[in-house]
């Protein structure tokens, strides 16, 4: 679409000149996330103010405009592409901390604040805000909430939603309202907060959250073991997680993955069937019984080598195996299909064959790793040609039944977008999905926010 004159002079008179762009050069980096699915926006918003936000979701609302919020683009489900056109509100302007208060645990923080900035900003004070994905460097908290982006941590410590007592927001009938709490407990109405977060924008516009705040652990310890083949691997997952020691990282890494590891980084990645990356964290005085009891549950049938790390530089190297996966799979496909599916942990040994038998079945390279203690599976699909990428969309269908069949969910932290939009029928009945649609309606009447995603 076209902004109506109207609509455009009206958003001109909210936003100064270098804070709302109509040019195409400018709108062409906005047009796109890390799906490298593209549409191109009517119009680019950098708004610095909560004021700012609410005015222009009043004025695309009265001109049935699409508005599409934006963190730093790192989704990899299509989610924040404009796909009806439209104004893209960025919100890498509101990038500011407003108040971290350690005696009650909390910060209270704009959208556009980087994961890593908040972090680095509490470290000092020995705290964290446990959501940690691998893009933390550059994705924003509003993003991370958008889609409740967690990460290896999520395991022990929650994901945003566990991790968020409040927020500030814009509806899209332009109105605005607070949920939540200051505090630790509440119950109070509606949880609006955990309603909003995981939303992908298609509620309410995020311009302030309060964070819950966790305490830093005094120390970690780094284990790593190798196992004969993935069903070994899987099932000393589901044994580490029904110990009362509970990892705050527990990662999978199936054989493929370690081959093309191995192929980009060399020796430093082992030779396994599959591999598992432990974590356990806390005082210094309780991490060697902490590591004795997870030590146990790995041990089982199938394991070949298990190692713990007494030094910082032991640690980085057991981890280099896992670091090493991403490049890796870029060498072979720049056409990588990245799914997150989630199954019960005791499901996993199911899932991980499962998937072996589809990559066979369809003649696609499928390589899968993640957050295991979640049953958080990242499934890389890497067709290299046009025939292999069909093959890749029937395998993808096929992997969505099967995580369905285990009692699992589509996705743990990426969200649904657009890439998995039309596979939500398979996973919500017709209820719970009209259920949807309604607070969706409720919230945003005239379905001008981030139209086209999430819901069929």
């Amino acid at each position: 679409m076209t902004l109506p004159t109207e609509c455009l002079a009206a958003l001109r008179e909210i936003f100064p000149p270098a804070s709302f762009v109509t040019d195409e050069a400018e709108r062409i980096a906005y047009s796109y996330d890390n799906s490298r699915r593209h549409a191109l926006p009517d119009a680019v918003a950098f708004p610095t103010e909560h004021a700012q936000v609410e005015a222009l979701v009043r004025v695309c609302r009265s001109h049935r405009v699409p508005v599409i919020a934006r963190g730093r683009g790192s989704n990899t489900t299509g989610a924040t592409v404009p796909v009806d056109g439209g104004v893209v509100v960025s919100f890498e302007r509101m990038n500011r901390i407003l108040r971290i208060d350690p005696d009650n645990r909390l910060a209270v923080v704009e959208p556009g604040v980087l994961n890593g900035d908040l972090q680095q900003a509490l470290a000092p004070l020995g705290f964290f805000w446990p959501p940690d994905p691998t893009s933390a460097p550059w994705c924003t908290i509003g993003g991370n909430l958008a889609c409740n982006s967690a990460g290896p941590r999520t395991v022990k410590y929650g994901s945003p939603r566990e991790n968020t007592l409040g927020l500030r927001a814009v509806a899209g009938n332009g109105d605005s309202f607070r949920c939540g709490t200051y505090t630790s407990k509440g119950a109070t109405g509606y949880d609006l907060t955990r309603l909003l977060i995981g939303s992908e924008g298609t509620l309410a516009l995020i311009t302030e959250a309060t964070l819950k705040l966790t305490p830093k652990p005094s120390a970690i310890r780094t284990l790593r073991a190798t196992y004969r083949d993935v069903d070994c691997a899987a099932r000393a997952v589901a044994r580490v997680m029904a110990q009362p020691v509970t990892p705050c990282a527990l990662e999978f890494i199936d054989d493929v993955a370690l081959k093309l590891a191995r192929d980009h980084a060399g020796d430093i990645v082992p030779l396994a069937g599959a591999m598992l990356m432990i974590e356990v964290d806390g005082e210094p005085q309780t991490l060697p019984s902490a590591v004795e009891a997870v030590s146990r549950a790995a041990r089982g049938d199938g394991l070949d080598e298990l190692r713990v790390a007494e030094t910082a530089a032991e640690t980085l190297a057991l981890w280099s195996a896992r670091k090493a996966l991403s490049p890796a799979q870029r060498t072979i496909s720049p056409n990588k299909i990245n799914e997150d599916v989630v199954v019960p942990v005791s499901r996993l040994p199911e899932l991980v064959n499962g998937i072996k038998q589809l990559s066979a079945k369809h003649d696609v390279l499928v390589v899968s790793f993640g957050h295991a203690g979640n049953g958080n599976l990242h499934v890389n699909l890497l067709p290299r040609d046009d025939a292999e990428r069909e093959r890749a969309q029937a395998c993808l269908a096929e992997i969505f039944a099967l995580v369905v069949a285990l009692e699992g969910t589509l996705s743990g932290e990426h969200g649904i977008g657009l890439v998995k939009r039309e596979f939500m029928p398979l996973a919500l009945s017709p209820n719970t999905l009209g259920l949807m649609g309604n607070i969706k309606s409720a919230f945003d009447p005239d379905g001008i926010l981030n139209p086209g995603k999430l819901l069929p």
